[in-house]
């Protein structure tokens, strides 16, 4: 289940699309969690397994990335420096403080940027599937120029009929896989111009030079099966990161959708050890 959504005007940005849990009346209490979801997906397709649960003992916080679903518009190229930003400026709009920030896949790199670039908004990390370099396969070498190609192409398109292809092309393949109406709505949302430069940006993501400064408690959710993101890249983030821990996941890709019990008792735990990390730092 959803929980209240709204849209959010972001000063001198655009408008985007958050959901919010609110305080549970029970629980652990802590900071909120803000969760970053992973590429061609939303807030709600990432997590809509997981809100609920989550929500039990935490508030929890999550936003449309950018030319994802009801994200922020813009004529600029997509970049995943802007996402973080974006994602910084909701927790001010909210005043959330230094949240828990929870990427997944493309999350991951959004919130190791949020560290770097807003300091200030991120309290702890936790990181699921996904990596501090980033290759996406099918948008390396040549692809990655003829994806910026298509993707200056798809962008002289008028929104209007971009919206109208989007919509038109994953109605055709939705039905076709069996998907929920909702979520054909979703991918329909999506700018098709911002999701091909948003694998490009993946695909030239590299943020080994810098990694190991990541200075706030960290947990890596490590998704054991995934072919995606392979485990040894996701490990890379533990062996780099000072005092991060690993929480392995008996689990691919989908992990987050397809076996959501596993994945969320996975985050929970990574919380509790962040936290635990938080609280000897402030002790020290």
């Amino acid at each position: 289940m959803l929980p209240p959504s709204r849209q959010l005007v972001l000063p001198r940005r655009g408008r985007t699309w958050v959901y919010d849990s609110g305080w549970p009346a029970t629980g652990e209490g802590g900071p909120p969690l803000l969760l970053l979801h992973g590429w061609t997906s939303t807030a709600a397709l990432n997590f809509y397994r997981c809100f609920d649960r989550l929500a039990e003992s935490y508030r929890v916080v999550a936003l449309d990335h950018r030319g994802h679903g009801r994200g922020v518009r813009s004529r600029l190229p997509f970049r995943l420096e802007d996402c973080a930003d974006d994602a910084a400026v909701v927790v001010e709009q909210m005043d959330l403080g230094a949240c828990t920030v929870i990427g997944y896949s493309m999350g991951g790199p959004i919130a190791q940027l949020m560290w770097r670039r807003h300091p200030y908004t991120v309290g702890q990390l936790v990181l699921c599937a996904t990596a501090a370099h980033f290759p996406v396969p099918r948008f390396e070498g040549p692809l990655a120029a003829a994806g910026t190609a298509a993707a200056a192409s798809l962008s002289l398109v008028p929104p209007p009929f971009r919206r109208l292809g989007m919509l038109y092309a994953t109605s055709r393949w939705t039905a076709s896989e069996g998907a929920a109406r909702w979520a054909a709505e979703e991918w329909g949302r999506h700018d098709p111009a911002s999701i091909v430069q948003a694998g490009v940006a993946l695909s030239r993501y590299d943020a080994r030079r810098w990694v190991a400064d990541i200075d706030v408690p960290t947990a890596v959710v490590v998704t054991e099966r995934d072919l995606t993101v392979p485990p040894q890249r996701q490990r890379y983030l533990t062996d780099t990161i000072p005092g991060a821990v690993a929480l392995p996941v008996d689990g691919d890709h989908r992990v987050v959708v397809d076996q959501p019990e596993r994945f969320v008792s996975a985050v929970l735990a990574a919380c509790q050890a962040v936290r635990s990390g938080h609280d000897r730092l402030v002790a020290g």
